[in-house]
């Protein structure tokens, strides 16, 4: 099947919008709050099934969790004394349940901890470790850098460096993807991470990446997972994506390092594009080069008459704090 431009956002924002009760595959969502001194506020999404598991649990291990029921809200961690505890405490209760193997998603742990963030500017409520992120239905952060090569040949003056996933990655392996990408740890930088993944994925110079990466913007959407590509259905991801652009000499050539990539290509515009229709890319990633056509008046709305709507969905106002908010290192 082919995939219009506005199936590919919709493969990466699947959350519904609108108000009232939310289901995902079937099952219902609780929302997860937080409270200081102006009250509660959400942080996260939790599956009615993850709730479910959390309450077969001793209290000490689920952070005294009070799941409202009628309300649809769950509470937990709360009353632990700052980010340290609540961190460790949050580490034992997954570590549990990985070594239960009470949920798929958890095979694919990283020992990355990542950031859940309060609605105070810089406040750090607690980290998680990156592959249960799902189960709590916290904002993750990343970086997406798109990598070119100018070449008046080509279609649109250019060429972008396009690297296949390795087969043997546990979420969406063999599919093509941005030039560079990961994830946020606790306390990271994006600049900085987008300079350590350009090393580790793509072998590209340091002093390169600092020199010519520009940034780009925001990415933010809700993305629901689909289960074959990144190892069980049904969890929302709220996801921030910082992107950057790097326009490289023609010597200067991506290589794979870590065995996260296979190969990279470099690929004209009209490849791309015929290899998004054809779904070849990770789901945010295709969101990513489609934020790329449009900031380089590739994708126009002549040619996209749902233009508005793409930019609308790619730039999705997220419920939960964080950086991602305006003037929130301010705040």
């Amino acid at each position: 099947m082919t995939k219009s431009n506005l199936d590919l956002v919709n493969d990466t924002d699947g959350f519904p919008y609108g108000d009232g009760p939310i289901t995902i595959n079937g099952q219902g969502l609780f929302t997860l709050l937080w409270r200081d001194a102006d009250g509660d506020y959400p942080i996260g999404y939790v599956l009615d099934r993850v709730v479910d598991a959390f309450a077969r649990l001793p209290a000490s291990l689920t952070g005294n969790m009070h799941a409202d029921r009628a309300a649809r809200t769950l509470r937990m961690f709360q009353d632990l004394d700052g980010e340290p505890a609540r961190t460790a405490a949050v580490a034992a209760l997954t570590r549990h349940l990985r070594e239960q193997d009470a949920f798929p998603l958890l095979r694919g742990w990283r020992d990355e901890p990542w950031p859940v963030h309060g609605r105070r500017g810089g406040e750090l409520l607690f980290s998680v470790e990156r592959a249960a992120a799902g189960l709590l239905g916290v904002v993750r952060y990343g970086v997406h850098l798109t990598a070119y090569v100018e070449d008046a040949a080509a279609p649109h003056g250019l060429r972008l460096w396009v690297p296949r996933r390795a087969a043997t990655k546990s979420t969406f392996p063999g599919m093509l993807d941005n030039t560079v990408a990961g994830g946020l740890t606790t306390g990271e930088d994006p600049f900085e991470c987008v300079v350590r993944e350009a090393d580790e994925e793509a072998s590209l110079p340091e002093a390169v990446v600092r020199a010519g990466a520009a940034p780009a913007g925001l990415i933010t959407y809700m993305y629901v997972t689909d289960g074959p590509n990144n190892g069980e259905a049904g969890f929302v991801y709220p996801e921030v994506e910082w992107a950057y652009d790097l326009r490289l000499p023609p010597d200067v050539v991506p290589r794979p390092k870590d065995g996260e990539v296979d190969e990279f290509y470099l690929c004209d515009v009209d490849t791309v594009r015929r290899d998004l229709a054809a779904g070849e890319y990770k789901t945010n990633c295709a969101v990513v080069m489609l934020d790329f056509f449009i900031r380089r008046g590739i994708l126009t709305a002549e040619e996209e008459p749902q233009l508005a709507e793409i930019q609308r969905r790619m730039r999705r106002e997220l419920p939960f704090p964080g950086p991602h908010w305006k003037n929130w290192h301010g705040a």
